[in-house]
């Protein structure tokens, strides 16, 4: 259903710091720069985004959003998170962890990027 994500950021540098270690803790390369200055990541048939708005204005976060990112095992998701905040993210919501959420256990774990969108490592459990 989806061909790519993307988010803004109003510094690519920390931005590119930031989602290398986490892309890396799940087995996907560094990010490219494109001609326009963006960020890239491809990863299992999946591109993600990272740059600064087109309209100039400086970068915001979605009130309500959030990029859901499929995850191996609970112990890839882990990785992630420790990864992310290592290199400048904030873990939110509750700590990494299996949820019940109609009949399925899904294994969430939650940060928020150094521009503030709220990213989610998802693992579902085997029933």
């Amino acid at each position: 259903m989806f061909s790519h994500m993307a988010v803004g950021t109003s510094d690519i540098d920390r931005a590119r710091t930031f989602y290398d270690a986490t892309f890396a803790a799940i087995g996907a390369g560094p990010g490219t720069i494109d001609p326009k200055g963006r960020l890239r990541y491809f990863h299992k048939g999946a591109a993600f985004i990272v740059t600064q708005p087109i309209d100039g204005q400086p970068a915001t976060h979605g009130n309500g959003m959030t990029i859901g990112l499929a995850m191996e095992s609970p112990e890839q998701a882990d990785a992630w998170h420790a990864a992310g905040v290592a290199a400048g993210g904030q873990a939110i919501e509750d700590a990494p962890g299996i949820r019940e959420m109609g009949g399925m256990k899904l294994y969430l774990a939650y940060l928020r990027d150094p521009d503030g969108n709220k990213l989610c490592a998802l693992h579902r459990v085997a029933a």
